[in-house]
Formats: structure tokens, sequence, C-alpha cells
């Protein structure tokens, strides 16, 4: 089997003006940030030469195009800490703990929620690709809390519709360094990979649309517990429109936290949790909800600020 498959194609006149990105989700059946992805490294070309995910193609244009190898299926691996809240035969719900993927992803060697769900005996929508049949959504790694996994294909459907809909209500707290002001507000900035391409994302003038709610729940001397409403749900965007506040999430180091007060707290991660998640059942409708406690790490770092305030 070979490490990649290079395609030489032109672009259909029916993506004539497209954005490239856009373009080849299409043409290869990508979703949109995949393929943006394969842009940004240079495994896509127009015409010989590298281009931007925003260039415009035209109908007939060339290109290269270099598809990495699949991610290979992961053995099913149990997760410690992995609690089921809920199961019914078209979904599955969650309280995801830190250090675990939603799915299997280039470069990610630790546990998932999906290889968990298998591990335990649990079976999911066969929908998706390979290594994210049944993820409607997903949490990063290091952030815990409530997740819904689709059981069932129409459930499947149904989810996905919902959460590209923005009919789903997630809601997270978030501790987050100093006091915003004003205390309650929302960020509505474009959200893109961080022109360093180091992994981060970023508020960029050509990112995707996000949106992203705050009300300060309670206020400690050198923080602030917030509540976050997400209406859209970009990759990092909670720890992103935070950071852009210059209040990023205590703990989130990649993100500019203060490394001295993570450590004051114990905390080796950002102090985000999702704390409850609202949606229509996919069989009858009837909306459902249902919530997550802090873990440990996050409860003893408020305990700390607490007993200081």
């Amino acid at each position: 089997m070979t490490a990649s498959d290079e395609r030489e194609v032109e672009v259909p006149e029916g993506l004539d003006g497209e954005r490239l990105d856009a373009a080849l989700a299409r043409m290869f059946g990508l979703s949109r940030s995949r393929a943006a992805e394969l842009i940004t490294e240079g495994l896509v070309l127009v015409g010989g030469r590298t281009a931007s995910k925003s260039d415009r193609v035209l109908a007939g244009d060339p290109l290269q195009v270099t598809l990495p190898a699949p991610v290979p299926a992961e053995p099913p691996r149990v997760v410690e800490g992995l609690v089921v809240l809920y199961e019914d035969d078209d979904v599955i719900v969650i309280d995801k703990p830190r250090g675990v993927a939603a799915h299997a992803t280039p470069g990610w060697t630790g546990p998932t929620v999906t290889g968990g769900l298998a591990a335990a005996g649990h079976t999911i929508a066969t929908s998706g690709a390979a290594e994210r049949q049944g993820i409607v959504h997903r949490l990063d790694a290091n952030t815990t809390g409530v997740m819904v996994v689709a059981k069932s294909e129409r459930a499947y459907s149904a989810l996905k519709r919902a959460f590209r809909e923005r009919t789903v209500d997630k809601r997270y707290h978030a501790l987050v360094q100093g006091h915003p002001d004003p205390l309650r507000g929302t960020v509505d900035a474009p959200i893109g990979r961080h022109p360093s391409g180091d992994g981060r994302f970023a508020v960029v003038s050509d990112g995707r649309p996000s949106v992203t709610h705050y009300d300060t729940l309670e206020a400690f001397r050198a923080a602030s517990l917030v509540s976050v409403q997400l209406e859209t749900g970009r990759t990092h965007q909670i720890r992103v429109h935070m950071a852009a506040l210059r209040h990023p999430c205590v703990g989130d180091l990649l993100y500019g936290a203060d490394p001295v007060l993570a450590a004051h707290l114990g905390l080796t991660r950002q102090w985000l949790h999702a704390v409850s998640l609202t949606f229509e059942h996919p069989a009858d409708g009837r909306e459902v909800t249902f919530t997550s406690e802090y873990p440990p790490d996050l409860a003893r770092a408020l305990d700390i600020l607490a007993a200081e305030s």
C-alpha cells in the first residue's frame, strides 16, 4: 500500500469560480476543514503552483492533489474514566475525561472516544469517515464534559443537521484570567488556522464565522468563572475567543495563559468543561438535556481560588 495517493484532475464546469477549498472538498468528498489542511500543507497545486485556500478556481484548471494515506483503524482500547451518562438505540451520551480525543487523527496516539466505546462493547453509526464514525461533534482532547455520539444512521443524520443548523444548545464553563469587561458579552470574530502553522487557531480575516456568548458567574481575585454558549463549533473556539479578549482560559499555555497561575492552581490543561448539552432526540423530537459535574482537577482549582478571595 502506498503512503499517499497522487491525483491529477481538472476543475469541472460546475465548480467554476468556487474557492479552492470548497472545490476540493466537493471533488474528493472531504470536509472543508480537511481540504483547507491539505492546501495549507502544500499538497495541492493549481497549474503547478501552490495556492491559498481562498483562491478562486476556473473550470479546466489542472489540479495536482496528494492525498495522505488514510488513518489506520485503531484497535479498541478501554478508556479509563469515560462514563456513559445515557444510552438507547439511537444515541450514547458520555462524560469525556481529559486526554481523550473524539476520534483518531494523524499524529494522535492517545485514547479516543470511538476506540473507548468500541472496547466497552458499544456499537455506533457507520456514517462518516472511517476514523470518526458516529462522531457528530467534538471536544478538544483536554476539554472534559458531556458529548453525544450517534448510534443509528438516522441519529447521525439528524444530529449532524442539528449541529449544522445551530439548534443544539452547548454550554461550557471556563475559568479565564482576569475579569472580562463587560462581564457579559458576545465575541463575533472569524476563526482560522494561525499564520504560524504551529497547530494553533486564531482570529483571522478569512476565517470561518464564529460566535461565542459569555456571562461571568463568579469573580475571584485573579480569575473569573464564566458560562459560555456557542452558536458555532469551530476548533478551539472558546480558547481562541477568550484569548482574543486577553482573558485566556487558565492553564491554557498554548493560548497565552500564565504558567505561574496554572502551576499555583495545579492545572496541567485548560480550565474548560462542557457542562450541558440540549438537543432534540432523533427518535421522537423530544428535548433532552444532559449535564456533567466538574472533574477533580478543575474543582480543586476553584477551591483554591475561593479560599484566597
